[in-house]
């Protein structure tokens, strides 16, 4: 039996939306576009992966600050 990870399966969707060209797209594809980006975000979040990206995220968001300083 063949399984699919559904945060890959939306991964290569998302992949597959945004490689089109910016101005064949309609506002409803747009929005569709945003709506299986944040379903993706909600999968990833609680996973390793998600939780490595937001440290990765704070630290240079940390390093930015200071280095304003």
């Amino acid at each position: 039996m063949v399984t699919i990870n559904v945060a890959v399966l939306l991964a290569v969707i998302v992949f597959s939306r945004l490689r089109r060209r910016t101005h064949s797209r309609s506002r409803f594809d747009e929005k569709t576009t945003v709506v299986i980006v944040l379903a993706l975000g909600v999968l990833l979040a609680p996973t390793p992966v998600g939780e490595g990206t937001l440290n990765i995220r704070g630290q240079l968001a940390s390093g930015v600050t200071q280095a304003s300083r």
